[in-house]
């Protein structure tokens, strides 16, 4: 509980304002060649996950306008044909409707809990989570470096140990945690905690 309260009571905007740096430092070094390539989340191509992260960021930015209760808010993500443009364009959008909101705004999350919400203070730390960890499904999809800073993996730590294990699986952003080896480091452990294998490669 105290945890929740943590979070509930940080302004994570900041964070994930450098989360979507991160996450478009590495599209950026995507080919178009490698869109039909495997990524760790196994029900996405890298096209697939690209997408979806378009979507996400388009539904968040719907809730925060109070307009996010509909599914297809987080449905609609097109790269169109440039990727990289489409993800800057969805990064923008959702940055500025964050800006915008106020942090005990209730947000609608339906692909988190039907019909449900939640305080925008955590909404937005679990959009932030979700960009920090998929740069990583990005770049280990592509073989590039992922080198999050340290404050943008402390802070996600944080929010993965709130994650239920309930509702993860296949065409969600998280699978079911697995071990950590021991003494892995801050890095290995958020990934394990959301159901990623470090020493994945396509």
């Amino acid at each position: 509980m105290d945890l929740l309260n943590e979070l509930l009571t940080t302004d994570f905007r900041p964070l994930d304002r450098k989360a979507a740096d991160l996450y478009l430092s590495v599209v950026a070094q995507v080919k178009p060649d490698a869109l039909h390539l495997p990524t760790p989340c196994p029900d996405w191509t890298l096209h697939g996950l690209l997408r979806h992260q378009v979507s996400q960021d388009e539904g968040f930015a719907a809730a925060a306008r109070g307009e996010g209760a509909r599914l297809s808010a987080w449905r609609g993500g097109d790269l169109a044909d440039d990727p990289l443009a489409a993800a800057r364009a969805s990064a923008d959008l959702v940055t500025t409707a964050f800006a915008e909101v106020a942090l005990d705004a209730e947000l609608a999350l339906p692909e988190i809990r039907d019909g449900g919400a939640f305080p925008a203070a955590l909404a937005i730390s679990f959009h932030f989570v979700d960009l920090v960890v998929h740069a990583w499904d990005v770049a280990a999809s592509i073989g590039a470096g992922w080198e999050p800073a340290g404050e943008l993996v402390e802070a996600s730590l944080k929010v993965a140990a709130i994650v239920p294990e309930e509702g993860r699986g296949p065409g969600g952003s998280f699978a079911p945690s697995v071990p950590s080896a021991d003494g892995a480091e801050s890095r290995e452990r958020l990934l394990t905690l959301l159901g990623r294998d470090p020493s994945w490669r396509s």
